[in-house]
């Protein structure tokens, strides 16, 4: 048994009660046989990576724990096929098979340290490889559904892992088929990234991938679409993450959390008009119609004039946003999570009173443990900043990290 070993030891939010049991994979082959032996015994059972978007209630979880610390990056040769190697070999294109125990940050500096750009600007996020499908992780104009070819998936209760394809993962926005309960675990990823060994030897440096987003762009003083070092845009992104606390630093008591909490709203056109003219806003494609509402075709004068004014001011909130390309008829509308927080307001560092639990002092998006913190004190400050913004605009903000004993 593992009773003495609590949640609060294992996860970057610091709270949570104790483990049941905890078992850990350090293999592929191990990760197979204690999942499948845990399945036998119908007991209640979880996986556990990083632990960076995990909130466990203070009771714990009576279950068995299964941490995946499986290590290992694969540089997959070509694929079958004369034709089909030709073609990677001149679109420049490597694919990597990396195990779900990998931490996702090693893996960004390992591509970079190898000149494969395609994930650059995802530098910095904590957690493990496996828990990247699951939310779909982005952040400064990537995401990682453009690069993201297949998992290796463990059904429960099956004795061996089946090849899921992207497109069978259904990724949207922070979601994936696997966020929205199908039960398993990731053994493994299947990334295809742009080698680029070619362009190295006639620029004499590996450039990543066009920026695609503006606060970014500034940081590294050149224009959105432009490329540059993919080292360059590496150390920009950590810069910029390290600004608003979210990079694990064991000096930065901001960094005690689990990244954004809440994700960025998807309404329809007309709740989005009921909002302040200044309140950012991005037209997006229909990915999620059981969480939106959509209406109505753009009016001349429409918000998306808005959106053009302030562009500049939405990158400020928030670091993960894809602007569609155009306006759908029945358009649907993101808005920002942390505008809508400050602005019903909750300002950074603001703290319940008695509470160990915070808002970030560098961004509001982030719920922290200032030292000490129980699970259910940082829930009531997730509860009291989802009534703020639901009395003041009507929208309920929706948690990131996977909730276990723990209800808002």
């Amino acid at each position: 048994m593992s009773g003495d070993i609590r949640f609060a030891d294992l996860t970057t939010l610091q709270v949570g009660g104790p483990i049941g049991r905890l078992v850990t994979a350090t293999t592929q082959r191990d990760l197979v046989d204690l999942a499948t032996e845990t399945w036998a015994t119908d007991d209640a059972w979880l996986a556990l990576g990083g632990g960076s978007n995990l909130l466990v209630g203070d009771e714990g979880f009576a279950g068995t724990v299964i941490r995946v610390a499986t290590r290992g990056i694969e540089v997959l040769p070509p694929s079958a096929g004369e034709g089909e190697s030709l073609r990677q070999a001149q679109d420049g294109a490597v694919r990597l098979r990396v195990q779900a125990g990998e931490t996702w940050d090693d893996l960004v500096a390992w591509t970079v340290e190898h000149g494969y750009s395609g994930i650059e600007a995802l530098s910095g996020i904590p957690g493990s490889v496996g828990a990247a499908p699951v939310q779909n992780i982005g952040a400064y104009g990537q995401e990682l559904a453009a690069t993201l070819v297949a998992i290796e998936f463990l059904d429960e209760g099956a004795e061996a892992p089946r090849r899921m394809t992207a497109a069978e993962l259904e990724l949207g926005y922070r979601t994936s088929v696997l966020k929205q309960g199908l039960a398993g675990i990731v053994v493994t990823i299947e990334l295809e990234l742009h080698d680029t060994a070619a362009e190295r030897a006639v620029l004499g440096e590996a450039l990543g991938q066009p920026i695609a987003y503006g606060q970014l762009a500034d940081a590294l003083h050149v224009q959105q679409g432009d490329r540059v070092a993919i080292a360059d845009v590496r150390a920009s992104v950590l810069a910029l993450r390290a600004s608003k606390g979210m990079v694990l630093d064991p000096d930065d008591a901001d960094s005690v959390s689990a990244g954004s909490f809440f994700t960025n709203p998807i309404v329809g056109e007309h709740v989005a008009r009921t909002l302040p003219a200044t309140a950012p806003r991005w037209y997006v494609e229909p990915e999620a119609p059981d969480e939106v509402t959509p209406l109505g075709s753009l009016a001349s004068g429409s918000p998306l004039d808005v959106f053009l004014a302030h562009q500049a001011e939405l990158e400020e909130f928030d670091d993960d946003v894809t602007v569609a390309e155009h306006v759908d008829a029945e358009p649907l509308v993101k808005l920002s999570a942390a505008w809508l927080i400050e602005h019903a307001g909750i300002r950074r560092g603001f703290a319940l009173p008695g509470s160990r639990a915070a808002i970030s002092s560098k961004h509001t998006l982030a719920l922290t443990n200032r030292g000490g913190a129980t699970a259910e004190e940082i829930a009531t400050l997730a509860r009291f900043v989802q009534g703020r913004v639901q009395a003041e605009f009507g929208i309920v903000l929706r948690p990131e990290p996977v909730l276990v004993g723990v209800e808002l």
